[in-house]
């Protein structure tokens, strides 16, 4: 390498240093010529490598498209993902690509945000554990990856200003988990801070998150770069501990910094600790050993339709599917023809070559196609009869339905979940047919099924495939695959099911997770809300039993070494071979804090041949059995019993052990405004506060007194008449008790 980090902060100018800080143009970091430190390149490519050609979202130079994160998070398949992720590493690395800027790990907290097709799942710990293997995949290779967006980035609208307001809780269980797991395990060479607001300041001005979180409690080491247009102001930024703007000009915030450090409104120290690291990674990009083979497009054609295999979840079929061998098809909808295989904005990639299912399947089987209806959603009677007329001269029906392109994009959120109107009209006409009817969904988030999922024999949950998806889908519907994919999302019944519903998208300017950790299924289950299907359904062309559940538990929460080890044993109980997801779930009620019924806390894909049983062991640390706590600002066990729960999903879980741990009562610190109930809750301090009492006064309060004053806070109770006790005398205790 032709320079050393700590020569160059030693010998760089406040303005060299001030230039390392901020982009070169809209894809590159800032080299010094002077000192021999070139620049660092970068690119889109959550699920595909997006090098542009031209202007911003412009056109982009080929590469193989594999299923957007809403189709791989469905696969359940660590393994699956980080083989993808080496597959965009040799990718990058021919296109001369350092970093790629994804995988994007944000939570669905509703169906409706428009990129929720780049995001993997309405849960935390599957986000991470598959991000996590995307991420040691493509930097194995020798490229970077930058996890995204960091944090709570959960909607299109207003997402450049919008005020994300959410209690620490929440962030702690359910938006930042993804990250931690991320960082923790793979430590990532950048991560990319979101554009909105968090409870206040911008997440590209938040301390808190960029530095005393990330860095100062998950110990990350990497770069955090800026959202494209996140910076409002770059001093204030730099301060926070956002290493790196982009896009950028240069002459316009370097020339910021620079003046700012030259002013003394910033130290240069401070500046050096930024442009080190930037430094640091661009020695990284230097030193990195990378395979300079050209790419087998064949190869990473192939692993798309792998992987699309396992995207696929089955979500109903009453013996239609496979599609018998001398089966006359009509294949019906106008996405047989033109695919919708991802979704569009800064990830749309230009895909290598696209399969289609009008040709896919037809060398399959006997096919007659009719496209059905048109894509612009506008009636046509003509294309609704032909498509009848092909129903009624065939065996099955294959109909291919989904979500337009404009309807799931960067930078804009759906309005409702419900398929266009000439697709359902389209289905009422068939079904009238008699004719079996197998309905396929394109779609790159949840949509309603429940009020027209009784017409179809089977439904099959395609996703958005990437560029192999329809030969993929041919595999499947034909047998010679089956669909082992598991949903890593809820469909629920109506969109006002989900309790982040009446908050969604917010009001201008700001946006209130008032459902807290009750997201998704947490939400769902905890309302007691019926599901069109759960979280983790997916059938298979086989079946499974599940039994003999052992639940062992070494150490304790008090020491930090609790582990417990959950053993299950399943059998593929059908004729051919197949893949299940074993699922653990950890509830804990009643506790001192609302927590959901139930929370996956592992799961382990699995492939059994017909008769075969095995025994899978899945490790829980205490993690698993925490809350985060806003009273001790950490996580926490409490004391009482857990229900270990194991199954194939989350609303079927037939293994059941209660679990009883016993931990040390946590003190609450008291303050100002604690209650009575609390007061009485820490012994030393109520025995401290009786200390003051006058001689021969009492405070002891009548149950039906206690019941109704008890939540009421101490220290204005005492100021009532005939108090034996005052303000002054609580202030003394708390100086010695409270927080």
């Amino acid at each position: 390498m032709g320079f050393d980090v700590d020569d160059v902060i030693t010998q760089g100018t406040t303005d060299e240093l001030a230039r390392l800080v901020v982009g070169d143009g809209t894809w590159h970091t800032s080299g010094v010529p002077r000192l021999k430190v070139p620049r660092v390149r970068m690119a889109d490519g959550p699920h595909g490598l997006r090098v542009e050609l031209g202007g911003s979202l412009g056109e982009s130079a080929p590469a193989t498209c594999f299923p957007p994160a809403v189709g791989l998070a469905s696969s359940w398949n660590p393994a699956l993902l980080r083989r993808v992720g080496e597959a965009l590493g040799r990718e990058a690395t021919a296109a001369g690509v350092d970093v790629v800027l994804g995988p994007g790990v944000n939570i669905k907290r509703s169906p409706l945000c428009g990129r929720n097709f780049e995001y993997f799942s309405e849960d935390p710990l599957l986000a991470g554990a598959l991000a996590s293997a995307l991420v040691y995949g493509l930097q194995s290779t020798g490229v970077g990856a930058c996890v995204k967006h960091f944090a709570a980035n959960n909607q299109e609208t207003d997402r450049m200003r919008v005020d994300v307001q959410v209690s620490e809780r929440a962030l702690r269980e359910i938006y930042l988990p993804a990250f931690e797991k991320v960082v923790t395990a793979t430590q990532p060479w950048m991560v990319m801070c979101s554009y909105n607001r968090l409870n206040g300041p911008l997440v590209s001005e938040d301390p808190w998150l960029l530095t005393d979180v990330l860095r100062g409690e998950w110990d990350y080491t990497g770069v955090v770069v800026s959202d494209w247009g996140a910076v409002v102001n770059r001093v204030e930024s730099l301060i926070a501990g956002l290493d790196l703007e982009m896009p950028h000009v240069l002459g316009n915030s370097d020339r910021e910094v620079a003046e700012a450090v030259e002013a003394g409104q910033l130290s240069r120290e401070l500046v050096e600790l930024s442009a080190a690291r930037v430094l640091q990674l661009t020695h990284r990009v230097a030193d990195a050993v990378r395979d300079d083979q050209p790419v087998d497009e064949a190869a990473h054609h192939e692993l798309a339709r792998q992987a699309a295999h396992e995207s696929m979840v089955l979500l109903a079929n009453d013996g239609v599917l496979p599609l018998a061998p001398r089966a006359k098809v009509a294949l019906v909808g106008e996405f047989a023809r033109t695919p919708r295989f991802q979704g569009g904005g800064s990830s749309k990639v230009n895909a290598t070559r696209v399969e289609r299912l009008v040709d896919t399947l037809a060398a399959r089987r006997q096919v007659r196609f009719a496209p059905g209806f048109l894509l612009s959603g506008e009636p046509d009677d003509a294309l609704v009869e032909d498509a009848v007329a092909a129903a009624e001269a065939s065996d099955v029906v294959v109909l291919c339905l989904g979500l337009p392109d404009a309807d799931e994009t960067e930078g804009l959120d759906r309005t409702h979940l419900r398929l266009p109107e000439v697709q359902r009209a389209l289905l009422v006409e068939l079904a009238q047919t008699g004719t079996p009817i197998v309905a396929i969904l394109s779609n790159g988030a949840a949509v309603e099924v429940a009020d027209w999922a009784d017409d179809c024999n089977a439904l099959v949950e395609g996703w958005l495939g990437g560029q192999a998806g329809a030969l993929a889908l041919a595999d499947v519907l034909v047998g010679d695959v089956e669909p082992s994919g598991r949903l890593a999302e809820t469909i629920p019944v109506r969109l006002f099911d989900l309790p982040s519903s009446l908050m969604f998208p917010g009001e201008p300017g700001r946006v209130v997770y008032g459902e807290g950790v009750f997201v998704g299924y947490r939400g769902l289950d905890a309302t007691d809300r019926p599901v069109a299907f759960p979280f983790g359904f997916g059938l298979g062309y086989t079946t499974m039993r599940y039994d003999d559940l052992a639940v062992k538990v070494t150490g304790t929460p008090a020491s930090g070494a609790l582990r417990v080890s959950v053993q299950v044993r399943v059998t593929n109980t059908g004729e051919r071979a197949g893949c299940e997801v074993v699922q653990v779930y950890v509830g804990n009620a009643p506790a001192s804090v609302p927590r959901p019924p139930r929370e996956l806390r592992a799961f382990s894909k699995v492939r059994l041949e017909p008769g075969e049983s095995r025994t899978v062991t899945l490790p829980l640390d205490a993690r698993a059995f925490s809350f985060w706590s806003e009273a001790h600002d950490r996580w926490v066990v409490e004391s009482g019993v857990f229900t270990i729960e194991a199954g194939p999903n989350s609303r079927d879980l037939p293994l059941s052990q209660e679990l009883r741990l016993d931990v040390p009562a946590l003190r609450v610190p008291l303050h100002a405004e604690s209650t009575i109930d609390e007061w009485r809750s820490d012994d030393q301090a109520w025995a401290a506060l009786l200390e003051r009492l006058p001689e021969g006064a009492s405070f002891e309060l009548p149950p039906e007194v206690l019941a109704v004053v008890g939540g009421q806070p101490l220290r204005r109770f005492v100021k009532f008449p005939d108090m034996p006790l005052s303000a002054a005398d609580v202030d003394a205790v708390l100086a010695a008790y409270g927080g």
